[in-house]
């Protein structure tokens, strides 16, 4: 798996000549690090002096961010798992009229999953921007750098998982699933960058 490989290990794959990881799993894996960096502020806020007003609220944004952190690490692998499958779908025989049938069925069905895997990161790293932003505002004004890296980081894997999507989408053939999906990428696309903005507004350094 590559959650399991060690950072270096990890890039090096990423930048050999092969499709996987890829775009997807990168984003993933940025916004698990927008999760880590959230998750890291509010645990600076706890205990600490001035803060005891929001003690409560930032041991449930801890424990937000690191929920979204574990779904994202998993969403490394997923991604590139999808990804293969679509590669294996192509791989398939198509000899016969039936393999062909068959193939291009494969094809289309991995490829939609290949679209959902990246959508739902895209929708987890805009909800790891919001919490940035709560950290930011009311969490450790000492770690309000760190609370805008993690919103700079989760819009980027949000946009990066975005043009995921929408590169599998073109080639889809089911028109009402591309139009849904479409609409929603769309949306999220928008939020992203208000959410940043609204976040890092919140950034008095």
């Amino acid at each position: 798996m590559l959650v399991d490989h060690k950072i270096t290990e990890y890039l090096e794959k990423a930048a050999a000549g092969s499709a996987v990881p890829g775009g997807g799993s990168v984003a993933a894996l940025n916004a698990a690090l927008a999760a880590s960096l959230t998750e890291m502020v509010a645990n600076l806020t706890l205990g600490k002096k001035g803060y005891e007003a929001v003690e409560e609220e930032m041991k449930a944004l801890a424990g937000k961010a690191s929920q979204l952190r574990n779904k994202l690490t998993a969403a490394i692998d997923q991604d590139a798992d999808a990804y293969t499958d679509v590669m294996a779908a192509y791989k398939l025989p198509k000899a016969t009229d039936g393999e062909i049938t068959l193939r291009k069925q494969k094809i289309q069905d991995a490829t939609k999953h290949a679209a959902i895997v990246p959508l739902e990161v895209a929708r987890d790293a805009l909800a790891v921007i919001d919490l940035a932003g709560l950290a930011i505002q009311k969490g450790n004004k000492n770690a309000a750098s760190d609370g805008a890296a993690a919103a700079m980081n989760a819009r980027t894997a949000a946009l990066a998982a975005i043009y995921n999507v929408k590169i599998n989408l073109s080639s889809i053939e089911n028109h009402d699933f591309v139009k849904e999906l479409a609409q929603e990428v769309e949306s999220l696309q928008n939020q992203v960058a208000e959410k940043e903005n609204e976040a890092l507004s919140q950034v008095k350094i």
